[in-house]
């Protein structure tokens, strides 16, 4: 223990807890145990929150993907800042993750999306997320049309889609006990290494 009661964690310690807990979530009836709420603020502080799907992990961070002309996109832009949270109920456990956001890389991106089952690829050059629609109509209209342009050939990634990925400098573990005296669990990154503490419920 540190003078301030923080004791010191191996860097690899919260990653490896969250692949364990990850693991366990994908051994549940949970139907998308990837999926996450992904809150980010503008340039002015208002923050909004979505559900996105968890793609990649490792110590190097948390990954996902967007259209770079999506709302969460210009916040991340404008606020590079962003926070997760993880909820797998069947367990009674949450995590959540704060960090500073980063694009991936275009390799990376690519082969996410080569990955892609091919609606999910169309789709991606059919919308234009987070801009109006004026008619569901149109976006079935849009589909079809990347559908005959890309009709027995391959689909690039579109130059307007990539992925993001939180590198996080505070990770929190919450384990639901009885009479809400709950567990919790943080990891603060501090001057390059990770440490360990508790916090009241």
């Amino acid at each position: 223990m540190t003078e301030a009661g923080v004791t010191a964690a191996e860097f690899g310690e919260p990653f490896r807890r969250f692949g364990e807990l990850f693991e366990r979530a994908r051994q549940t009836d949970l139907h998308e145990p990837t999926a996450m709420a992904l809150a980010t603020a503008d340039a002015d502080g208002r923050p909004s929150v979505r559900m996105v799907l968890l793609k990649d992990f490792d110590e190097a961070g948390f990954v996902f993907y967007t259209n770079l002309g999506s709302r969460k996109a210009g916040e991340m832009a404008a606020n590079p800042f962003a926070a997760l949270c993880f909820h797998w109920q069947p367990m009674e456990v949450q995590v959540r993750i704060e960090g500073r956001v980063e694009p991936v890389t275009p390799e990376e991106a690519d082969a996410y999306y080569a990955s892609r089952a091919r609606g999910s690829r169309i789709g991606a050059w059919a919308s234009r997320q987070s801009t109006r629609l004026d008619s569901y109509d149109t976006l079935v209209e849009r589909v079809k049309e990347a559908e005959a342009r890309y009709e027995g050939r391959e689909i690039p990634r579109p130059p307007f889609w990539s992925g993001f990925r939180v590198v996080p400098d505070r990770i929190e573990f919450w384990f639901g006990r009885p009479s809400r005296l709950h567990e919790r669990e943080l990891y603060t990154l501090r001057d390059g290494g990770w440490t360990k503490e508790l916090l009241y419920p």
